[in-house]
């Protein structure tokens, strides 16, 4: 059986601050849509952990960050 969504809006709006190209700060504002299940009128969203929390920086980047100390 194939699962039938729609589109249900967007989350609200997350700014994530970066310095990636030669300390210039950079803001990526990202939003996040959601959607219905049509058969059981579930909402889906997915809950990012973008940023670590106490820092600035994108999980990932931590993560790389952290290898290489």
């Amino acid at each position: 059986m194939i699962a039938i969504y729609r589109a249900k809006g967007f989350s609200p709006e997350i700014t994530v601050e970066d310095f990636p190209l030669r300390g210039k700060s950079v803001l990526l504002h990202i939003k996040r849509r959601r959607w219905t299940l049509v058969d059981t009128g579930k909402i889906i969203k997915r809950d990012w952990q973008l940023v670590v929390k106490g820092t600035r920086i994108t999980s990932e980047f931590a993560s790389f960050l952290k290898d290489i100390t």
